[in-house]
């Protein structure tokens, strides 16, 4: 099957890179983990196939689409490391026969269990040695302890070794789930947990320990963008600044990479492209959550220059997956 080239696409095609699946086996613990505690069920989420996945593609313009896991519990089912273990390497096999099914149209960030460190170092080697991931897609927390945490340190050494691609999904935290302020929590507490990863990365020197790591957060960054001169002030009076941000680091976050899922508006994009050049931000739909097509149209409606959209659309994810462009 050959890739489309969508209205308003940039030939020969968008690539997303926040673009969720859903195992079949996976659904289902999905969804009665959403039961158990009375949370509602998103209807396109019910309503996944991958059928319906290359239809939404197509619509947007959309040649490839990498998959990832998506939001909250991820592979965390109450059943402990073992479950996770076990989810993670189902949801990486699924996926990897979506890549065989539809030639050219997937590829795969694959997911680690991450509370067993062996098995997760495991999962790293056949998911990048086997199945041919694009890269690895973690979460921002696991069990509220955030990614610079040193006991996660054996599996950003192999990253860093592999030169991997590592891409961060956001989810709400338990220590914040129960928060009321009006609406479920996702709708805030996503978007700051992104921004406490980034900064666990930061304050633990992880940005500049793993220097060849390519690494994406999702939703433009969270909050990254707009705290990022706060971040930067209060910093600079750590003692070990120095290490953990030999550039600055203003510097650090520019080094990183965004996508653009859920946060194609005039003021999250404004202050990204502030942040850093276009040529740090990728194509995100958070499909099957938000339509592709309109995440594609609001892209476009921002008024951005010929090079800056294809940087988004395509360029980007090039430089970082050029496997892709074969």
């Amino acid at each position: 099957m050959s890739p489309p080239t969508g209205a308003g696409a940039t030939p020969p095609g968008r690539i997303d890179v926040h673009h969720h699946f859903f195992a079949p086996e996976y659904q289902r613990a999905w969804l009665d983990w959403e039961d158990r505690r009375r949370l509602p069920h998103f209807p396109t989420q019910l309503a996944w196939t991958p059928a319906r996945t290359i239809e939404a593609m197509d619509e947007a313009g959309i040649a490839t689409a990498i998959l990832s896991l998506p939001s909250t519990p991820g592979v965390w089912f109450d059943a402990g490391a073992a479950q996770a273990t076990r989810l993670a390497r189902l949801c990486n096999d699924y996926a990897a026969g979506m890549m065989r099914d539809h030639k050219g149209r997937f590829g795969l960030f694959a997911a680690l269990p991450m509370l067993d460190i062996d098995a997760s170092l495991k999962e790293i080697e056949y998911a990048l040695d086997v199945l041919q991931a694009d890269g690895i897609g973690l979460q921002t927390n696991y069990g509220d302890c955030w990614p610079g945490d040193a006991a996660f340190r054996p599996v950003f050494e192999e990253l860093d070794r592999r030169r991997a691609v590592v891409y961060f999904h956001p989810l709400v935290p338990t220590c914040c789930g129960a928060l009321d302020y009006g609406t479920f929590p996702a709708v805030i507490e996503v978007p700051q947990d992104t921004t406490r990863a980034v900064v666990s990365l930061l304050a633990s020197g992880s940005f500049a320990r793993y220097p060849n790591i390519r690494w994406i957060f999702s939703h433009a960054g969270g909050t990254v963008p707009m705290m990022a001169v706060r971040i930067a002030y209060f910093f600079q009076f750590r003692q070990d600044f120095a290490a953990i941000a030999p550039d600055g680091v203003a510097a650090t976050l520019q080094r990183l990479h965004y996508d653009t899922a859920n946060a194609a508006a005039a003021p999250n994009m404004a202050a990204l492209l502030k942040l850093v050049p276009a040529t740090q931000v990728l194509f995100g739909s958070d499909y099957p959550y938000v339509p592709p097509a309109a995440q594609a149209a609001a892209l476009q409606a921002l008024g951005l220059g010929a090079a800056e959209l294809q940087a988004i659309d395509r360029g980007t994810a090039l430089r970082l997956l050029p496997r892709l462009a074969l």
